[in-house]
């Protein structure tokens, strides 16, 4: 199974939804950068459950534990160990899931392919997997702001209500201002309004996370198979419930011609190129061009909802399950820390493949 990620800055997450514990190895992080168990919970505490009422009301504290890489603050250059440990799993919740399969779950996937799965709490396909990713993201994004790169993401849209956010001056602050993690205020209230109403309902909805990097330099990324969007399209893509992703224009630039969306370019008094518009962006060849990157990515409505559906045995004989046990009716605000993490994860390796070569 492919549980690591990263070509220098490499990481390894481990452990199971309803296990003992979950957590990460993280391989290639430069020395001496300035860390706390404290600077990492934060990041954590983002994407912990039960963190507000339109999130899963399971209570973890998901407390980290530096097992190893780091002394007095700093790390060592050498592998940094992270656990946290699961202390509220309800494995009841799950008994009827034993001998049938969550619709739009990888339960039958999993089945299939290894002929075995933890089918209490979904094993490896869980969100909880995505702890050690947010874990190791705080670390890239340590190392990150060394070089002045800063990476915000935000909810954008949540069923049809979408928010107005300006890329370039949005703030951690203002997404962290309110349970839904959208920076626009009234938006925001809808938004919660509308959460709560589905989960009332038994059902479930998604919608879009946005994100930017700014003070990304030009250069980072690789032009063939490497190239800077693709990585980070299958980062993002392999957080649980990703459905779609878009890079600048994305698809709605099939809408226009060459001549309304190419990005030109112009250099100020200093010789300090730039681009008169952001329609790539940031990217362009697979390799950073120093204006902010801008990124999109779709997730779909949470699978488990409290309604009947039709599925199968592991006998692959009709019936019907409802789900039960504790679930986000909408993943979009913890999924923000998470899709923060991994972009992160790809620009730190990517910095670090080219101080590699200049």
């Amino acid at each position: 199974m492919a549980s690591s990620f990263g070509t220098l800055f490499r990481i390894s997450t481990w452990g199971e939804s309803h296990g003992p514990s979950v957590g990460v190895v993280i391989d290639g992080c430069p020395p001496r950068i300035p860390i706390t168990a404290e600077e990492i919970q934060t990041e954590l505490d983002r994407r912990r459950p039960g963190q507000s009422k339109i999130t899963t009301q399971r209570k973890e504290a998901d407390q980290v534990e530096i097992l190893s890489g780091v002394l007095d603050g700093v790390t060592l250059g050498t592998p940094i160990a992270l656990l946290v440990r699961n202390e509220d799993q309800r494995s009841r919740d799950y008994d009827e899931m034993r001998t049938k399969y969550r619709p739009s779950h990888a339960d039958f996937a999993y089945d299939q392919k290894y002929g075995i799965r933890a089918w209490s709490g979904g094993g490896r396909a869980s969100a909880r997997e995505t702890i050690g990713r947010v874990a190791a993201g705080a670390l890239a994004q340590k190392v990150l702001a060394s070089s002045g790169v800063e990476v915000v993401a935000w909810v954008e849209k949540v069923h049809r209500l979408t928010a107005s956010v300006d890329p370039l001056s949005v703030s951690r602050e203002a997404v962290e201002s309110n349970i839904v993690r959208c920076p626009d205020a009234a938006m925001a209230d809808q938004m919660i309004e509308l959460i709560e109403s589905v989960r009332k309902d038994g059902d479930s909805i998604g919608g879009t996370i946005a994100c930017v990097a700014r003070g990304v330099p030009a250069g980072w990324g690789e032009p063939v198979f490497d190239k800077l969007e693709a990585d980070l399209a299958k980062a993002v893509m392999s957080l649980p419930a990703c459905k779609g992703f878009e890079i600048g224009g994305g698809f709605g630039m099939t809408d226009f011609r060459g001549t309304e969306v190419n990005d030109e370019y112009e250099a100020d008094n200093e010789r300090r190129v730039t681009t008169r518009s952001n329609n790539s962006g940031g990217i362009q060849g697979g390799i950073s061009n120093g204006m902010p990157i801008l990124l999109r990515a779709a997730f779909k409505p949470t699978a488990t909802v409290m309604r009947e559906q039709h599925t199968v045995t592991v006998e692959h004989e009709n019936t019907t399950l409802q789900g039960r046990g504790r679930h986000d009716p909408c993943v979009l605000p913890r999924a923000v820390p998470m899709v923060e993490a991994m972009v992160a994860l790809v620009l730190v390796d990517h910095m670090l493949r080219q101080r590699a070569i200049s």
